[in-house]
Formats: structure tokens, sequence, C-alpha cells
């Protein structure tokens, strides 16, 4: 179906499924200038934190960094694949992130490890190791404050990494709690992914098309009502999009315009005048 869709449509790729290129991605300016402070902060170290609703564009803004900031000279970036780990696995996978043989058992042998690769690397060149975690709102708090001891030294006055944070409310609140108000507090870059408006769906839509080779694909309608219907999530723009693109290629339609919409997402007109009828009987 993947190779019926894209040679019906004369497309280089699905543009609504996570996989796209990198140079493919729609890039707002919030998230533009996002990743230029935190370029710009890489040689100083310290945290970065990007928060918002699932669906908001918290995965695609860590995808852009670790791709603009693995084109660094002397960078090195690691993604914390694993964030519910405790205390042992992370220093397990920090170990194979930046190329360190540790002991997790023994703490601050591992400890003393890491902080003394990153002090060797930064001594030798003018940047620094970065850790990206995505869903960090699942990293279990006292692995966020060794993360914090970790990262710096010299009485706090020297950071040795640089980490981006990006998780969904329950991060927000996790961070105002006692503990981790002391990490908090050393955040230095900051992006809050808001509710997209339907325009910049429209300009979402608009790029994804033009970028994977058919801009014509969808009728200005179409994207229009899918722009208007989505809630203001990225995510759920794509999600529609993809039943659609995948509905459309199944009919063989040369465009996909507002009548296929109302074929997949209205409601069949008998079920809803039942469901209109049943909403009367309840409120007699």
């Amino acid at each position: 179906m993947t190779r019926k869709l894209l040679s019906l449509y004369g497309l280089k790729w699905n543009p609504f499924l996570p996989d796209v290129p990198t140079e493919a991605i729609w890039t707002p300016p919030r998230i533009e200038h996002f990743a230029d402070r935190v370029e710009r902060q890489v040689p100083d170290g310290g945290f970065a934190l990007v928060t918002g609703e699932p669906g908001a564009g918290k995965s695609v803004t860590l995808r852009l960094l670790a791709e603009r900031l693995g084109r660094l000279p002397d960078v090195v970036v690691g993604v914390l694949t694993r964030p519910q780990s405790g205390v042992s696995d992370f220093y397990r996978e920090l170990g194979q992130l930046f190329g360190v043989s540790l002991a997790p058992s023994n703490r601050w042998g591992a400890f003393r490890a890491l902080r003394e690769r990153w002090q060797a690397h930064i001594d030798s060149t003018l940047l620094r190791p970065v850790l990206l975690a995505d869903e960090a709102q699942e990293i279990l708090p006292p692995v966020l404050c060794e993360l914090r001891i970790l990262a710096s030294t010299n009485f706090d006055s020297r950071n040795l990494l640089t980490v981006v944070l990006a998780g969904d409310g329950r991060l927000v609140d996790k961070l105002q709690t006692d503990d981790l108000l002391p990490l908090a507090s050393r955040v230095r870059s900051r992006l809050a992914l808001p509710t997209v408006t339907p325009q910049e769906l429209l300009d979402f839509l608009r790029h994804a098309l033009g970028k994977a080779g058919n801009a014509r694909l969808m009728t200005p309608e179409l994207m229009q009502t899918l722009a208007d219907h989505a809630a203001g999530n990225p995510r759920v723009v794509c999600g529609m999009a993809a039943d659609l693109l995948a509905a459309g290629a199944e009919r063989e339609l040369r465009q996909l315009d507002e009548k296929l919409y109302l074929d997949i997402f209205a409601p069949p007109a008998n079920d809803a005048a039942a469901t209109k009828a049943a909403r009367g009987r309840k409120t007699r």
C-alpha cells in the first residue's frame, strides 16, 4: 500500500508519518528560536526544557535539535532512551552513550568516570557533550537529582553537560517539588509549546505536502477543514490526514477533497438522526 500510495500521488514519502526526513520537518519560528538558544548555550552547558501537551511537537523538536547539534564539531549528542530507569540503569546508559566503561554498582566510581571523561573533552575542545531526554516526566526524581549534581562541578560554577528535557505537564509539576526546585532554577532555555492555531496547522499542511512533492494533493477546502477540526494539535491533524491519504489511495482518487473527509469522518446520516432522537428522549 505504501508503494502504491507514493506512486499514485507522486510523493517522495508519506508526509503525515513521524519518520519524515528531518530536513522536511515544519519548523515554526518559536522552535527555530529555541534551537538557536540551545546551540548558543552548548559552550556553557546547563539545562533546557521543552514542555507541551501530547502531540504538540516535543519529540519533533528534539529530533531537530539532535540533527542540528550533531553537525557541530566536537559535540557528542546522547539520547536517553529509557527515561524510567533507576539510578544504576541510568549510569549504564550514560556510559554507553558517552563511551565510558562504568560499573553501576559503584555509583561513586561511575560518577567520577563520567565527570573525568567530560572534563577531558571540554579541556581539549571548545564545546560540550549534550544529553537529550524525551518523555522526561517519566524520569524518577532521584535520577534527576543525580543528573543535576553530575552535570556541574567546582561549586556549580562550571557546567560539564548540556541537558534538554522534554515532557508534558507532569514534568512541569514535578520540577516544582521541593527536591527538584534546585534543578528547575538551573533551566536556562525554555520552550512551552502552545495549542497551534488553525492558520499554523494550515501552514503545516502546505509545507508537508510541498516538501513531499505534491502541493496539490489536497484541495484548499479540505486543508482548511482539517486545520479547523484538529483541536490545535499537529499529531491529530497528521492522523486525520494519514487516514484520508490511505482512503484516497484505496479509491485511487487523484485529489483528496471534502467529500472524502465527510465519507471518512462524518457520522452516517442514520446514526446522526438516531443520536439526535435519543438525546431528545432523554430531555423529556
